[in-house]
């Protein structure tokens, strides 16, 4: 009968149209809101990978406030939803980390992946502004500075390596 009536066909479906992302995707995969269980999550994660991390990040938080806010345990914390999230979004970990922290960068949190992922580039660029300045100071010294006394430093240089080697 519930399918038949028009009312309540257009009643479920205004309620699933306003409803959260998850609560829409348990609703069509028979799936329970409240309380989720991780795998769940993690699937909800990998079929709606494509809507893109913009969209889902905010309703994987949705999911952990509800439950935070019910006093339930939090389905979003596991690794498996870790990494699903973490496949979603993508983010490469920092480059001059070495290979097996690499590894250990993909198990972090989607939020943790994006502060080191940002706070390492700011560095890099602070890094390589500072790599150009001071090479640009060098060649303006090198400019300025006449042959002879940079051919005397290079001597003197030299005569305080060798006297340094045994």
């Amino acid at each position: 009968m519930g399918s038949s009536n028009p009312v309540l066909v257009a009643l479920a479906q205004a309620r699933l149209r306003t409803a959260p992302l998850f609560a829409r995707w348990c609703e069509l995969n028979g799936a329970c809101f409240c309380p989720a269980r991780p795998a769940d999550v993690t699937r909800f994660v990998s079929d709606c990978a494509s809507l893109g991390i913009e969209q889902l990040w905010p309703a994987v938080q949705e999911i952990s406030r509800l439950h935070a806010s019910r006093g339930l345990a939090d389905p979003t914390l596991g690794s498996d939803v870790t990494a699903a999230i973490n496949t979603a979004a993508g983010i490469q970990p920092p480059r001059s980390w070495p290979a097996e922290q690499k590894l250990r960068f993909a198990s972090l949190p989607y939020d943790m992946q994006v502060f080191v992922a940002s706070h390492d580039a700011r560095r890099e660029k602070a890094l390589r502004r500072a790599q150009n300045e001071a090479a640009a100071a060098r060649r303006e010294l090198a400019k300025n500075d006449p042959p002879q006394s940079r051919i005397a430093e290079e001597n003197k240089a030299d005569e305080t390596n060798q006297q340094r080697k045994p």
